[in-house]
């Protein structure tokens, strides 16, 4: 895929589309972690945050519960 530079104020930008958007599973506003290599090849690297313990520990144990029965099946 070819992109072209272009300005954005007084930078430069590279715009992607709604498609590459979607590939890359990110979104306005996503950080991403950006390495230049020695050949002059630019990576970009999507950041996903990742999720705090308590966080996981609730979301667990809701869908547990959620799904009670069904474990119970498989068991």
């Amino acid at each position: 895929m070819t992109k072209t530079i272009t300005k954005v104020g007084n930078s430069q930008g590279i715009i992607f589309d709604a498609a590459l958007m979607d590939l890359a599973r990110i979104k306005v506003g996503d950080k991403v972690n950006v390495t230049v290599h020695p050949g002059g090849s630019i990576v970009l690297t999507p950041i996903h945050p990742a999720i705090d313990p308590d966080t996981a520990a609730t979301t667990a144990r809701r869908l547990i519960k959620k799904n009670a029965a069904l474990f119970k099946r498989l068991s």
